[in-house]
């Protein structure tokens, strides 16, 4: 499984992480569909991220203030982009996934009909929907968010546990 690691800097109102990358898995489900998001839904389960959603990604810049947030995509392809406007476009298909650090801005570009994504989060983290700048209080809540235990994909030993240790 080919994984790819970068950091995204606030860019405009979004506040994006610049201290914890962004994961993205190229191949981790070889299926397509509902098959796909029930593979994707157990692997994420198994690793202490319960899935809470199957649909689509925002056509609209928006981040999450109070979760991490682990992206399965389960039918489709298409183009997202990342860190908002002027930020990096990724092109994902079924099979891929993706985490988000808190604070990452996000949105689809450009999508296939068939296009499905899996979401899920830590457990105890419970999402939000953000489309404005965060004030002081928001951004110290998202500093002090825990990071996780386990990566979604590939558990305690995966490239989250690695990348996104927290400095003591």
């Amino acid at each position: 499984m080919e994984t790819e690691a970068f950091i995204l800097h606030a860019n405009d109102w979004l506040p994006n992480n610049e201290r914890l990358p962004v994961l993205l898995y190229r191949g981790v489900i070889k299926a397509e569909g509902k098959a796909a998001a029930e593979r994707f839904e157990r692997l994420f389960a198994d690793h202490g991220w319960p899935p809470q959603w199957r649909d689509t990604i925002f056509d609209y810049d928006h981040y999450h203030s109070t979760a991490h947030e682990a992206l399965g995509v389960a039918a489709g392809h298409g183009t997202l982009l990342l860190g908002g406007p002027g930020g990096r476009e990724v092109e994902v298909q079924a099979g891929d996934a993706l985490v988000l650090p808190v604070g990452v801005g996000h949105r689809r570009l450009a999508v296939s009909d068939d296009f499905r994504v899996v979401g899920a989060y830590p457990d105890g983290q419970d999402w939000d929907i953000r489309r404005d700048a965060p004030s002081d209080e928001i951004r110290r809540r998202m500093r002090a968010l825990p990071v996780p235990q386990s990566d979604p994909v590939a558990g305690e030993a995966g490239p989250l546990v690695e990348t996104w240790r927290r400095p003591d």
